[in-house]
């Protein structure tokens, strides 16, 4: 897609952030993955996402939250009228992990910015990646994911994180690799959520810049990038082999599970 080009798997939403259909993209062999199935987003804290009409067209039945049990504590989850709420924590095992503390500066930016003074921030990212596919906790959350996914009473299922960027965004790997979609479409997918997360992370940096913080030391962490995407695949090539012995070995998926899923993002 050419920068110039729409967005078309975005959905505006003045209530919720970072909202988009998983749908639509190309599979490899000329089909295309099915839309409003599965969507994903930001974190659902306005109260008005209750009564949002909306949101209500898109007949979320599921809503998954993948944060750390402080970041639900702090701001937890305003459900669409008529879906059910499945948390899955999938950094219980890694809570101090860079991508769960994007809560944390949201909150608190100059604060929380001065203690990530000299912190190598792309490399905790990186590592935070790799964390996704390797953890216990992880592994547990996005097997379960999986199954509610492929449950025909939990879909349309919308998922999240904080930002919809960073556990959002591999679960929304997990799917559209399962789904036949090509590497590079993949890795489309997830760089496309940065002008969402730029938007939202904006007012934040103008405060820290303000305040005479430096905005850029912490870019790597409110922003995707191609190497993070990378980290996770080469940790799943490394532990696993390949895509498919991390759905089976890592995620303990059956080999029904997985055929279940790709129909299900197939439609």
């Amino acid at each position: 897609m050419s920068p110039d080009a729409p967005d078309l798997h975005r959905i505006a939403s003045p209530h919720l952030g970072n909202l988009r259909d998983v749908g639509g993209r190309p599979t490899s062999d000329g089909g295309e993955v099915a839309r409003g199935v599965v969507f994903r987003s930001a974190e659902l804290a306005d109260d008005a996402i209750a009564a949002d009409p909306d949101l209500a067209e898109l007949a979320v039945r599921t809503v998954v939250d993948l944060r750390t049990a402080a970041e639900r504590t702090s701001r937890p989850d305003v459900v669409p009228a008529g879906a059910d709420l499945v948390t899955l924590d999938v950094l219980a095992d890694l809570p101090g992990g860079a991508a769960a503390q994007v809560a944390d500066l949201l909150a608190r930016p100059g604060g929380r910015a001065a203690g990530l003074a000299g912190v190598d921030m792309a490399e905790q990212m990186r590592e935070t990646y790799r964390a996704l596919v390797t953890l216990d906790s992880a592994r547990a959350s996005y097997a379960a994911f999986v199954r509610l996914v492929i449950d025909p009473q939990r879909t349309p299922l919308l998922f999240h994180c904080t930002a919809g960027k960073d556990r959002t965004g591999w679960a929304a790997t997990i799917l559209l690799t399962v789904a036949g979609v090509s590497r590079d479409q993949v890795k489309a997918e997830f760089l496309a959520v940065n002008p969402a997360v730029r938007e939202t992370f904006a007012p934040m940096l103008a405060q820290l810049t303000a305040a005479g913080g430096d905005a850029d030391a912490l870019t790597p962490m409110l922003e995707v990038r191609a190497d993070y995407l990378a980290a996770a695949f080469d940790a799943v090539d490394e532990t696993y082999g390949s895509f498919d012995g991390y759905l089976t070995d890592g995620l303990g998926l059956s080999e029904l599970e997985v055929e279940s899923l790709r129909r299900t993002m197939r439609g």
